[in-house]
């Protein structure tokens, strides 16, 4: 088994006795990190109709004896079952023996039933697919440079990474099956075409400047139903969004932002484009994705928070990635072509005197992904 850096912080969790809430994207390994970790804990579904009618109305008592001598209890796909929230908090408040994990493919969907109920009573963890970080110290850094333009066409899930040679398949599988599940089930979605129409725009605009305007459009939707979806695609995990740096000067770009995807592979797999790097005319976007996925990884790992936004003008002046730490500004240019120039724009330079200028490419991102 791949380590995965929460199981240690799972750990270090427990004592606190707080019911510990495990979000993340179906297919990331939540389920195997969790059964490794306890593997003597009474597991339910929520994607099961006995676990859901069972669960949705529980008391003491009757917890009490599903429990039996179990003293740790897991529920997968928590958010699928009413009042889930009221039902965690009897265990936290009426078992206190009892270690209980909630899991969920939805933060949407669980914050709204357990927010109130489990104020100062819990937990929140995220969980991603497999970090470069975390196959760094699976094998090595020298192994895993090595597989570099395997990960930006593949991707880094769980299945993924361990399913050689079967990797196009897999994704295609994850795609279709397990992607749309849950926001489907949400807007009651019966014909899905529209919204897949709007992921593949998405997926072809990786690393460019989006519209609601014309995403609208091409997928056949309009403006307001666009954000909405996307609003629910990030809350299960599936991409993100980048806004835009904008202080002080005139014409900078304040209400624009970039979506970029969790993995790299699904997004391909969305797109169906699995052509080999040197083949690519996206690889430019690609690689953005790929350093922002995995350095979106690599500060949940290591806890540092910061802010985090792209840089553009209306003449075109640009800066990839900005990340700010107490005030403190941090700039990079993402270039996947080791000898490839980039100047910082004299502008930004000057108004906001960064103190890290840096570009990052092919041959330097090991350090900045993985302190490797």
């Amino acid at each position: 088994m791949i380590p995965r850096y929460l199981k240690e912080e799972i750990t270090h969790l427990l004592p606190s006795k707080k019911v510990i809430v495990l979000l993340g994207a179906r297919q990331v390994g939540k389920t195997t990190l969790l059964k490794n970790l306890f593997p003597n804990a009474l597991w339910l579904n929520g994607d099961d109709a006995d676990t859901r009618q069972k669960l949705t109305n529980a008391n003491e008592n009757l917890l009490k004896n599903e429990l039996g001598t179990f003293k740790t209890l897991v529920i997968d796909e928590a958010q699928r079952i009413e009042n889930i929230g009221i039902t965690a908090k009897i265990i936290a408040d009426q078992l206190p023996t009892i270690t209980l994990i909630l899991s969920s493919s939805s933060s949407f969907e669980l914050a709204n039933k357990i927010n109130e109920p489990l104020t100062g009573r819990k937990w929140e963890l995220n969980m991603f697919p497999i970090s470069y970080q975390e196959m760094v110290g699976y094998h090595s850094a020298n192994t895993e440079n090595r597989l570099l333009k395997q990960r930006l066409l593949y991707g880094y899930y769980p299945e993924v990474v361990m399913g050689e040679g079967n990797q196009q398949a897999l994704l295609k599988e994850i795609s279709s099956a397990y992607l749309y599940k849950d926001i489907l089930t949400w807007e009651n979605i019966h014909k899905p075409d529209k919204l897949e129409r709007l992921i593949q725009a998405i997926a072809m605009q990786v690393g460019q400047l989006v519209s609601y305007h014309e995403l609208a459009q091409m997928a056949g939707l309009n403006a307001a139903t666009v954000e909405r979806y996307i609003n629910l695609l990030e809350k299960a995990f599936v991409i993100y969004r980048l806004g835009s740096f904008n202080r002080n000067l005139r014409n900078e770009l304040n209400k624009s932002r970039k979506i970029y995807f969790y993995d790299n592979g699904l997004r391909n797999a969305i797109i169906n484009q699995f052509q080999q790097v040197e083949l690519r005319n996206d690889i430019g976007g690609l690689w953005e994705n790929f350093l922002l996925a995995e350095r979106t990884k690599f500060l949940a790992a290591n806890k540092i928070y910061c802010n985090r936004y792209f840089w553009r003008t209306k003449d075109g002046a640009e800066i990839d990635y900005i990340e700010e730490y107490n005030g403190e500004i941090h700039a990079y240019e993402f270039k996947w072509n080791p000898t490839a120039k980039a100047k910082f724009s004299a502008s930004f330079m000057n108004e906001y005197k960064p103190v890290e200028t840096n570009i990052i490419h092919s041959q330097n991102y090991m350090h900045w992904l993985a302190n490797a």
